[in-house]
């Protein structure tokens, strides 16, 4: 058993089981054992890659939305733009040398939002000379306007999970086996208050952090102005069904198996996302697939840019970052991930989304 694993098990020994939100803070955010507090899990020698990481193509788009929609803002000055988990600092460099390249002479206040120390370390050698500034959370952010990115970040915020069962909707729980191990389990009573319809031994996953926070940035975008974009794997729909899951070595692996060594995860559920930030005021846009978000932005049309300047390897290497970038086949980046913007009512309509 891994370190935070015994600290789990001694704590659920002492007060008894724990729920799947809980277990995730802990596995994610322990400050002396936590996954993000202890490592760089990106690339090949880590856990997982993201999209940043594939291609620099994925960035620079990025910061060619952002720079229209500086112009839809009003031009803000500066543009205060901001990154919530923004890994080793990749998506903010490429993005602010498309929004320099864009917008020549335009002010631009960098904003990351990190807990990990260790990650916070690779931005700020990326990103130094930029004006970049660190927050502990959103809630220090510099007021006004601003564009907020949210890339594969709502994933892995804690959720509550609950089963079906005829006497109602009981909290999923971590305890422990007989033979001291972590084991999942159920509350005894049912949780009150939960009236969704589900068939019996259906799962439910209640993302109440990423809510919480929706419900804040939308708050936030309602009344000083601007935008989110959050880029993440999950469904447009309600539906029931276990999407918490382990990453270790680029493989699935057992949530319970080695808590502070795996990454920890959950598909978003952009549909009750959605509906916490309109019920804020906010208008939404979107979601869309991944593939043809980046498709609408000009994806295809940078990649020929880069190649007329690049060798045959080099050639070969942008083809596969954007087969894996916009592969809509089942599991692909191109459909797995969903695009969604969250705005103030009167900002629209955002480039990559269809007019509504």
């Amino acid at each position: 058993m891994s370190p935070l694993g015994a600290e789990i098990a001694a704590l659920i020994r002492q007060n008894g089981p724990i729920g799947v939100d809980r277990y995730m803070a802990l596995c994610l955010g322990h400050p002396l054992h936590g996954y993000y507090r202890t490592r760089d899990p990106l690339g090949a020698r880590g856990d997982f890659t993201t999209a940043p990481e594939i291609s620099q193509m994925f960035g620079e788009l990025i910061g060619a939305w952002s720079a229209y929609v500086h112009e839809l803002m009003g031009r803000p000055d500066p543009l205060v733009l901001v990154e919530l988990g923004p890994g080793r600092g990749t998506l903010m460099a490429d993005a602010l040398r498309a929004l320099r390249a864009a917008r020549p002479g335009m002010r631009v206040a960098p904003q990351l939002v990190e807990t990990s120390p260790v990650l916070r370390a690779a931005q700020e050698r990326l990103l130094a000379g930029t004006g970049a500034a660190w927050h502990a959370d959103s809630e220090s952010l510099p007021p006004g306007p601003a564009i907020i990115l949210a890339n594969e970040f709502f994933d892995c915020l804690p959720v509550r999970q609950f089963e079906r069962r005829p006497t109602g909707w009981h909290e999923r729980q971590v305890g422990l086996d007989p033979q001291g191990g972590l084991a999942f389990g159920l509350s005894p009573e049912p949780t009150p208050g939960l009236d969704a319809d589900g068939p019996d031994g259906s799962l439910m996953s209640v993302p109440t952090a990423g809510l919480a926070l929706m419900r804040s940035l939308a708050r936030r975008l309602c009344t000083q102005g601007g935008t989110l974009l959050a880029i993440d794997y999950g469904h447009v729909r309600p539906g029931f069904g276990d999407t918490l899951q382990a990453l270790s070595g680029h493989r699935f692996a057992d949530p319970l198996a080695a808590p502070g060594e795996a990454d920890l995860t959950h598909h978003v559920d952009f549909a009750a996302h959605a509906k916490a930030a309109q019920a804020e005021g906010a208008a939404i846009h979107g979601p869309v697939d991944q593939g043809d978000f980046l498709a609408a932005l000009g994806l295809g049309a940078r990649a020929e840019r880069l190649k007329a300047r690049a060798n045959a390897a080099q050639s070969a290497a942008i083809d596969a970052a954007i087969t894996r970038l916009t592969d809509p086949s089942r599991g692909g980046m191109g459909s797995l991930f969903k695009v969604m913007a969250v705005s103030g009512p009167a900002l629209g309509p955002l480039p990559g989304f269809p007019a509504a």
